[in-house]
């Protein structure tokens, strides 16, 4: 889901790509959910809001209302939802190394070798279909739920009802109401065919589940309506998840082969360059003309040839056969802030490519990407091009010569009157 946002602004992780900032509550899959009812409330108005939703899908899907009032019967609102998507304080100083520290650490590492080993046939065979590397689909599943670990503990129809009706008072309210609105419906059709429903319902109740219909809607969720071990939102499943073990259907939740499967398709589908590099460091002798080119825009906006130009990136880094990208190539400038020591504003730099703003639909944070790229490498991926030197355009020049060349031109030819 597209969401207009200024990146180098955003603390930790922001909602809405595949998935939504990675929850803290520890849960176990295979145990019942415990939903978190500190200050809940069924309010006459949020009632009246649920019926009115409910009667819309109803009549556009063919749906029996009755069905979906009885799922939602119990719904509540959560305050502690509310307080959990409210922005920072203004005194809050967003802090790369602090949550690099908090994702990049010896207990994730582990539990991602720990499930490479266990999935590896499988996430060789992804890796070789979808071109996803393994260590990245190892990376955004351990960041996200720590392989199943933290999946959330809220029953999923409570945070999307809470955020579709009740989402706290700040600038972007009735933008985040509709958006949960709409990942409420997806939640209700989602549930609606994974219960053996069918579109249009009209004589399909036949071989309907309703209790598996009413399971789906109060399965846990992180605060902001993520499902499973990728944590994807309700409308990520219904166009990105996919059926990874063969079983007929697709359990985010349980199942380690659709959760691979689906990071694998959510990433090929948004743009996913095989054998493409992620990120590169920014040169010390660049660091300034980085500065001035870091806007937070997640746009790619400068060729790789330029940015060598600059200083900011390294000859080879231009050059397929060096392990960079070909010169014509574009990228981004990466800001990622933190306070020093003594308090001080501090930026690392570095050098976001395709590949970036590909992890960045799934998780909308300069800091989630740039953390899933050095998890990725601490298992072991290597953040250079595979390209084989065959595939290669016959005399393609490196960016030093590119470079060398248009400065023998600058000094014999004048400048165009313009």
């Amino acid at each position: 889901m597209n969401i207009c946002f200024h990146v180098s602004s955003i603390i930790l992780v922001l909602l809405l790509g595949a998935c939504s900032s990675t929850p803290t509550q520890q849960s176990n899959p295979n145990q019942p959910i415990v939903n978190q009812t500190d200050e809940t409330g069924s309010e006459p108005l949020f009632s009246e809001n649920i019926q009115e939703l409910l009667a819309q899908v109803a009549q556009a899907q063919e749906i029996p209302l009755a069905t979906l009032e009885s799922g939602f019967l119990d719904a509540k609102t959560i305050s502690s939802i509310r307080k959990l998507v409210l922005p920072p304080s203004g005194t809050f100083k967003k802090n790369w190394v602090a949550y690099r520290k908090r994702f990049i650490e010896p207990i994730r590492l582990k539990a991602g070798k720990a499930f490479w080993e266990q999935n590896q046939l499988f996430l060789s065979q992804i890796e070789q279909e979808s071109g996803v590397p393994a260590e990245i689909i190892v990376a955004i599943i351990g960041i996200e739920t720590i392989y199943g670990r933290q999946t959330g503990n809220f029953r999923v129809k409570d945070v999307l009802s809470t955020l579709a009706f009740s989402y706290p008072d700040t600038p972007n309210k009735v933008s985040r109401e509709q958006l949960f609105k709409d990942q409420l419906k997806e939640l209700i059709l989602m549930c609606w065919l994974d219960a053996g429903g069918k579109l249009p319902a009209k004589n399909s109740l036949k071989d309907f589940n309703s209790g598996h219909f009413s399971a789906c809607l109060n399965q846990n969720s992180s605060y902001a309506g993520a499902i499973g071990l990728p944590q994807f939102m309700p409308s990520s499943i219904r166009s990105f998840a996919v059926d990874g073990d063969g079983d007929g259907r697709i359990d985010l939740k349980l199942s380690p082969k659709d959760a691979i499967a689906s990071v694998a398709h959510f990433l090929k589908k948004h743009g996913w360059q095989p054998g493409m590099p992620i990120s590169f460091p920014v040169q010390d002798s660049g660091l300034a003309e980085a500065k001035m080119l870091a806007d937070g825009e997640p746009q790619l906006k400068y060729s790789i040839e330029e940015l060598v130009s600059k200083g900011i990136l390294k000859p080879e880094q231009g050059d397929l056969q060096a392990g960079g990208v070909a010169p014509q190539n574009k990228g981004f400038i990466v800001d990622l802030p933190y306070p020093d020591t003594d308090g001080t504003d501090q930026v690392h730099y570095v050098v976001g490519l395709n590949n970036f703003l590909t992890i960045v639909q799934y998780n909308r944070s300069y800091f989630y990407a740039q953390s899933v790229v050095e998890f990725a490498v601490a298992l072991g991926y290597q953040n250079q091009s595979a390209v084989p030197v065959s595939n290669t355009a016959k005399g393609m020049k490196t960016t030093e010569d590119r470079i060398a060349k248009t400065k023998k031109t600058k000094t014999k030819k004048k400048p165009k009157a313009s």
